[in-house]
């Protein structure tokens, strides 16, 4: 049995939306005889009305007496032990759960994933690895936002980690770039330059070279490694290019007859289509470099974006992802 605990006060949406997404996948759950256990963590006002639902089979309630909101500062996370996540964070760490997923505020889930559960052996700093679509499928970014400045030494860290997630994505001899602004070997920062070397030293014929933004929906690689402040900056970017499409497609369509039948011939693609690019698909990314699988869920998560996030988590644990990474790590020593 698969146990999967859940930080129902960690969103902007919460607890509504995140009891809601939670609801659903303890339907997949029962409808796909799934051998998974939530473990949903929230105060007593939050939850207790979850106590006789028709789904509690499929679920334990773990009454917490705080939560934190979505400014707090990382430093005052650890403070706070009673919290929804800080005591996912203890569960995991205690073996109690076998993943932990919060849309609460990503440095405090850092820190809490960091130094309550701990880091695998070799590691120095977590990152969020995110698969983002791409011409190619998808491409692991990472850091997607949870390191803002980094040392060259971290980025071949990120690399070994998303080499891993990646081929356990199904891409089993992946591409590595490293983001810069241009694709020449002596682009960007000393940081970026002395990057470069070390990754084509340990890397060899894995590793492409520099990349650009638009590399990253091109597919040019599978794994895309950079610092968490410009990863996240790309992620947005492309986020919000993204929803730009839909809503042009959906607007454009409206004006005319033609746009409207046009539409409707090509409904089963324009669905396809906004599948692919919408964020709440993904669910949730991972904190690589953890002890333990942390899924962080996107701060304004609905319903859908949670009961993915959950999905997520559940085929870390299935396919084994730990220790695919400690395996990974110890062949890059």
């Amino acid at each position: 049995m698969i146990r999967v605990a859940l930080d129902v006060m960690g969103g902007d949406k919460a607890p509504e939306e995140i009891k809601a997404g939670a609801l659903m996948f303890a339907e997949e759950i029962k409808s796909h005889k799934k051998k998974v256990h939530l473990v949903l963590i929230g105060t007593e006002d939050a939850i207790s009305d979850l106590k006789n639902h028709k789904l509690a089979d499929y679920f334990t309630l773990e009454i917490v007496k705080d939560y934190l909101p979505m400014d707090i500062k990382p430093t005052e996370a650890l403070r706070r032990k009673e919290s929804s996540m800080y005591v996912g964070a203890q569960l995991l760490k205690e073996r109690k759960v076998d993943a932990f997923v919060s849309a609460g505020n990503t440095g405090a889930l850092l820190a809490c994933a960091t130094l309550v559960v701990g880091r695998i052996e070799g590691i120095d700093r977590p990152a969020l690895a995110v698969p983002i679509p791409s011409l190619n499928g998808f491409t692991v970014l990472i850091d997607g936002g949870a390191n803002a400045e980094v040392r060259p030494d971290y980025l071949i860290q990120f690399a070994a980690m998303g080499v891993e997630y990646a081929r356990i994505l199904g891409k089993y001899s992946p591409k590595v770039g490293l983001l810069n602004v241009g694709t020449e070997e002596n682009k960007g920062t000393d940081m970026h330059k002395l990057a470069y070397q070390m990754l084509k030293e340990k890397l060899g014929p894995m590793f492409h070279g520099n990349v650009e933004g638009n590399d990253i929906n091109l597919g040019t690689v599978d794994v895309v490694v950079t610092d968490g402040f410009t990863g996240n900056v790309a992620m947005k970017t492309m986020e919000g290019v993204a929803k730009l499409i839909s809503q042009t497609i959906k607007d454009e369509a409206k004006k005319s007859i033609d746009g409207i039948i046009g539409a409707l011939i090509f409904s089963r693609v324009l669905k396809k289509l906004k599948e692919r690019l919408d964020p709440r698909t993904y669910g949730g990314t991972f904190f690589l470099g953890v002890n333990g699988i942390v899924v962080k869920a996107h701060g304004n998560s609905d319903r859908v974006a949670i009961k993915n996030a959950l999905k997520v988590a559940t085929q870390g644990v299935e396919k084994g992802l730990i220790k695919n990474l400690e395996a990974q790590l110890a062949r890059w020593k």
